[in-house]
């Protein structure tokens, strides 16, 4: 495994993070696809066999059994060995102190650990002044409830007046951004990620393999997610005609260097500059695949030939 830190923190992390989105009760929440704990278990302890120690999930991931699924599969290794990463947004109140306060409360308690070690703010909050969150995050820096926090997707000028705000109330600043990236989705290159790079802070982008479709030869799939999660097929299908083509490049690599399509698609994440792509598996074999990402650096021309066929898209995930 290769490791490297997250912007200005002393948080080091393997080149890859395991999203937890996939770990939770199938019952709860908007997520039918889901894995039971056992299931759960199983693949986090292949991550931290493989060397893998960053975990991402969220407040709202199958109404919170992500983080219980997550905490408990980590309680036999040593807390100082793992990095731990969470959200809050998708909550009565979005980021308004209140709703922050109580929110890392209830993570800290579900995923039964003293301490967060990155809050990600979700989404960008329209209803809550910016001052008024970043003074709660601080707050619960000095209480030590949470070590650093980060962004996700969000507009430019969004990411700029948190940061800008950080710096100007005397804050820590934020350490990472964690937005929608793949081949096939690129629209953040044009504002979000350069602004991203000069505020000093780290990519870990989620969606890397745009959901299955970049890590098999077949647009659809049979998976009992690719049946169930309908949001993907709206994030996705909507430019098919383009993106399958591109999506046939990362094939032919994956033949010309007989590794899995998954792999090339994670190597290009770095080839970008991105820290810590975030992926999210159901199986222990796409665990596997993914690994292989970290054996293997494209070339000059590699990267023109999966970028060349980009066309615009329409924003997705930002609100």
């Amino acid at each position: 495994m290769k490791y490297i830190t997250l912007g200005n923190s002393d948080l080091r992390v393997s080149r890859l993070c395991l999203g937890c989105m996939s770990f939770g009760e199938a019952s709860r929440g908007q997520y039918q696809w889901t894995l039971d704990y056992q299931r759960s278990a199983e693949i986090i302890q292949k991550a931290r066999e493989s060397g893998i120690n960053f975990f991402d999930t969220a407040n709202n991931y199958s109404e919170g059994t992500s983080e219980v699924f997550l905490g408990r599969a980590l309680k036999g290794y040593d807390r100082s060995d793992v990095v731990i990463a969470t959200k809050c947004y998708f909550n009565e109140g979005h980021l308004s102190a209140q709703a922050i306060h109580r929110e890392i409360a209830g993570s800290l308690k579900r995923l039964d650990t003293p301490y967060i070690d990155l809050l990600v703010l979700h989404r960008f909050d329209y209803d809550t002044p910016v001052e008024e969150t970043l003074k709660a995050l601080n707050e619960e820096v000095k209480m030590g409830h949470i070590r650093y926090y980060g962004t996700s997707a969000m507009y430019g000028y969004q990411l700029a007046e948190y940061c800008y705000k950080a710096k100007e109330m005397g804050f820590q600043p934020f350490v990472t951004l964690q937005n929608h990236y793949s081949p096939i989705y690129r629209e953040d290159e044009r504002n979000l990620i350069p602004l991203a790079r000069q505020f000093g802070l780290s990519q870990t982008s989620f969606a890397p393999l745009a959901a299955g479709r970049l890590a098999r030869h077949n647009w659809g799939g049979d998976t009992q997610r690719y049946q169930l999660d309908n949001a993907e097929g709206t994030r996705y299908d909507a430019m098919e005609e383009y993106d399958r083509m591109i999506a046939e490049r990362v094939y032919d690599l994956s033949l010309r260097y007989q590794l899995p399509m998954s792999a090339i698609a994670l190597a290009w994440q770095y080839r970008k500059g991105v820290a810590s792509p975030i992926i999210g598996v159901t199986r222990e074999k796409y665990l596997d695949d993914a690994l292989k990402s970290l054996d293997i650096e494209l070339t000059d021309e590699d990267e023109r030939y999966l970028d060349e066929l980009y066309i615009p898209h329409p924003i997705t995930c930002n609100r």
